[in-house]
This record gives C-alpha cells, structure tokens and sequence, in this order.
C-alpha cells in the first residue's frame, strides 16, 4: 500500500478503503506540527525579523527585529557613556584614575574573559586608564550571585584589589547569563534566569556606585553538550532572558530605574554585548561564525583553546569597535 496503512469506512455496504491514514493524521495534525517545528527551529537571534516566531518571541536582539538599541535608550546611552571617566580609588575624578571594566558570572564566562583580557592588554587600541578584571568564577552562575552577601561578590572584590583598584572604580561590567541545570519551558527557566540576572544586576549597583553601563552575553551553542549543565535549547534561549531585561528598563520598569531623575538608581544601563550563539556548523550570516565539536571541551558545554579564542576575539572586536563601547574602550573622543 505504498508505505501508508489505510482505514477503512463503510458505503453501500461495503467497505472502502477511503483515505491513507497518513494523509488523514497530516490533514487532522499536521498543521500543529508545522508551526511546533517552527517555533522550535533555533536561529540566530540577530537574524530573526519581526515578524519571525519562538514560542512567541520575535526577532532581534531589542526587540521587533531590531539589533541596535530605540532612538530614546541610545541617547540614554550617549549621557551614561559620557559620564565614565578615570576614577580615583574613592571614586573621585582623576586624570591618573583608571575605568575598571568586569566580568560577572560563571565558568565558561572565565575562560573566555581570561582569553579576552590577555588579547585586549596587549592591544594598543585599549586606552592605558582601563584595567580588565576577570571576576567571573567557575560554578558561579546567576544564581550564585542573587545573594548580595554570597562568596562570589567577595571574589571578586579580591580580585578587584590585587589589581590595585577598587569597587568605586568598577564603571562597566559585562555579564554572560545562564543557570546551572535548567529546566522546564523558556516561560519557566527562561523566567528565572531573568529574574536571578535582575538581582545580579542590582547587587552589582550597589556594590559598585559608579557603575554606569552592563553589557549582557547570552551562551555559546551548546548542542554538543553530554550533559544537563546547559544543554540545549537553553543555551540558545538564554538570550530571551538578556532581552527582557532590557526591554523591561527600556519601558521603565522601576527595579531596573538607572535614571536618578526618575527615582532611586537601582541599576546601570543595559545593552547588549556581543552576541555569542550560532547554530553549530551553519554559518551565521553577518559574520560567518560556526560553532564546531572541537570549539567546546569533552563535556560539550565549556569551551575549549579554539572556543574561548572565539569568545575572545568577539568580546574584543566589540569593546574596540561598536558605537556603544570604543569611546571609554579605546579613548577616543565623542
């Protein structure tokens, strides 16, 4: 019967071989299926239109397939950008101050920052006053860091002093989001991501007061991944979580209040950095970056040399060359 089972109806007394049941199960479900196919199919976030769809999200990384911040968040942006400058260690103005740029957040966020800071130190086009502290720590993802008083602030404050500099120097930090073990649909861990990276943010204001911009990184491609940590399709739906954050702060949401004309300053502004995920070997449109097996370690979830190099040379490109970064980065004039 050419690979298909009929079913059978009765007519005039005889049965009828009627319809193939596959065609019959395409013509009850098939739609449903397609559009789960649909919204299930992972593409890069920065490729998405505004009128593409996962699980009701659209596209781009602010929103409406749009990868550059609104008109009202870049003016934001350009008064915030204009406040960084060197700072002394009680925070204090200084010619001879320094702008201290830090990471925040978990394993793979230290292995690749690590890369970046010893590619960016070694740049000449990084101005003399930033210092690049690595406080990011292995097993410590967002929800480590949702206590203010937990172990991770002090590390990084460690770290933050063999350096020379201090907390009121801290100006910039980027933050890579993930959870260790996620589960459920985006509307459940991508929710508690969220809500954990809220926390992290305004602990982070808090400890540092002069903290004016945060850049946020969602996860490299995690399909290879041997185990639960940060598989997919979390790694890839992390970035939902970054862009609720700042289109909620785009839309005035009081817990994420960076404006002191509005209120009590509970964060920095929010802006993305650079974009990290590509669908494995499927080339990403405007840059070409594929993520192979040999990128990521044994257990398919960190990243390798090749991986963090990656990373790296995408954080550093960014900070060098992006509008919203390469004027405090590199110290050119606005």
């Amino acid at each position: 019967m050419d690979g298909f089972r009929g079913i059978s109806s009765h007519k005039g007394g005889q049965m009828n071989r009627a319809f193939p049941l596959g065609l019959l199960l395409l013509g009850l479900v098939g739609l449903p299926l397609l559009h789960s196919q649909e919204r299930d199919r992972r593409t890069p976030l920065t490729e998405m239109t505004a009128t593409d769809r996962y699980h009701g999200e659209d596209g781009g990384l602010y929103g409406d397939g749009q990868n550059r911040p609104p008109t009202a968040h870049l003016k934001a942006f350009a008064i915030e950008s204009a406040k960084i400058q060197p700072l002394g260690s009680t925070g204090q103005q200084e010619s001879a101050g320094k702008i201290v740029l830090l990471s925040i957040s978990m394993s793979n966020a230290t292995q690749e920052f690590s890369v970046f800071k010893r590619l960016a130190d070694a740049d000449a086009a990084k101005a003399p006053t930033v210092v690049i502290v690595d406080g990011a720590q292995g097993g410590q993802a967002m929800a480590e860091w949702v206590d203010p008083k937990a172990r991770p602030w002090e590390v990084a404050n460690q770290r933050l002093k063999s350096f020379g500099v201090t907390p009121e120097q801290v100006q910039v930090v980027w933050i890579k989001l993930a959870n260790k073990g996620p589960r459920g649909l985006l509307e459940q861990h991508g929710k508690k991501l969220q809500r954990d990276t809220q926390a992290v943010i305004q602990n982070a204001k808090a400890r540092f007061p002069n903290l004016r911009l945060a850049f946020l990184s969602s996860r490299i491609y995690g399909g290879y991944a041997t185990n639960a940590l940060n598989p997919e399709p979390f790694a890839y739906e992390s970035a939902f979580a970054a862009r609720w954050l700042i289109k909620e702060q785009i839309q005035g949401e009081i817990a994420l209040n960076f404006d002191a004309k509005k209120g009590a300053v509970k964060a920095p502004l929010l802006l993305w950095g650079p974009y990290l995920w590509a669908d494995g070997t499927t080339p990403r449109k405007s840059d070409g970056l594929v993520w192979k097996r040999e990128d990521l370690a044994n257990d398919g979830t960190h990243p390798s040399t090749s991986g963090r190099e990656k990373v790296a040379h995408l954080l550093l490109d960014f900070f060098k060359t992006d509008p919203l970064s390469k004027s405090w980065f590199t110290g050119e004039k606005r």
